[in-house]
């Protein structure tokens, strides 16, 4: 197969000219799945920690974890660059005063090149989107966008708390005001056959998104998703199926939109299935040698 679509990591060293790393922040946000707004539950497959267990400790200054988000990659980057990645629960959730002030001072670390933050489509309103395009201004401003499916029966299914025109808007709004969308899609959810999966990927590539992640579904200790696992509600991809579907999708992405994830490992601590998923470098170099 041809790829035609690029790597993020190629991506950013031909943007950036040199080698660039993630950096999970925490915000100390929550989300409106879970304080009451739409839900207290969260999505069905959400950990806990808000999908942010490899970010730091919110009682730290976000130029503190900043420090420490660079010392852990310290080995592997020399005179490289970062990007501040918003990760935990949902990052524009809060007063846009408090907003302000978190993502500007990530923005003037002198090492942080772009300002990633992980949101719903429903938690961008008009003031936050200001403030977004404005600091988009001074910085490259990413907005990762936590659609997972377009199909309704499996947003219901997931309690994702929102309808399919919500995020077409959100980034009809976002592209307006020049802000790059990057969408998050989630591979193996119950009930999707190869050809949902593969219409949900062709809906993203052609909405305006510049970015796609395609994660694995994961079983997570502590989520309901947990409970409907053990009683034999749900089953969960093997590794030939995933690989074959990664192939499929990977191959309809268009030159325009870049893939920022293939896959995903959950925090091991907490990881229930599928345990295959665990083992990061064997997975890569599968989908190095039969995806790409």
């Amino acid at each position: 197969m041809s790829r035609k679509a690029m790597l993020l990591n190629e991506y950013l060293r031909k943007r950036f000219g040199c080698k660039v790393y993630k950096i999970a922040l925490n915000g100390g946000f929550t989300c409106p799945n879970r304080d009451g707004k739409i839900d207290t539950r969260g999505c069905i497959f959400c950990s806990e920690g808000g999908s942010g267990e490899f970010a730091q400790s919110a009682r730290l200054s976000i130029t503190e974890q900043i420090e420490l988000g660079k010392e852990k990659v310290a080995g592997k980057i020399k005179d490289g660059k970062y990007i501040a990645y918003f990760q935990a629960y949902t990052g524009t959730y809060d007063k846009v005063e408090r907003l302000r002030a978190l993502f500007t001072e990530a923005l003037e670390h002198p090492d942080i090149v772009v300002l990633s933050v992980a949101t719903r489509p429903d938690c961008l309103p008009g003031e936050v989107l200001d403030l977004l395009e404005e600091l988009n201004r001074k910085k490259p401003v990413w907005v990762e966008l936590g659609l997972q499916t377009i199909h309704e029966e499996s947003a219901r299914y997931i309690r994702r708390g929102y309808e399919l025109p919500v995020y077409d808007k959100a980034v009809k709004e976002l592209r307006e005001r020049g802000i790059e969308v990057i969408t998050h899609l989630i591979i193996g959810l119950p009930g999707e056959t190869r050809q949902d999966i593969l219409k949900s990927v062709r809906y993203v590539c052609e909405s305006g998104a510049s970015g796609i992640k395609l994660q694995l579904l994961h079983i997570l200790k502590g989520t309901d998703l947990e409970k409907e696992y053990q009683e034999g509600h749900i089953e969960v991809l093997s590794e030939d199926e995933y690989i074959e579907i990664l192939k499929e999708c990977v191959d309809i992405i268009p030159e325009n939109v870049i893939i920022h994830r293939l896959t995903g490992d959950g925090d091991k601590k907490i990881l229930l299935a599928p345990m295959w998923s665990a083992n990061k470098k064997h997975v890569w170099n599968r989908i190095q040698k039969y995806v790409l």
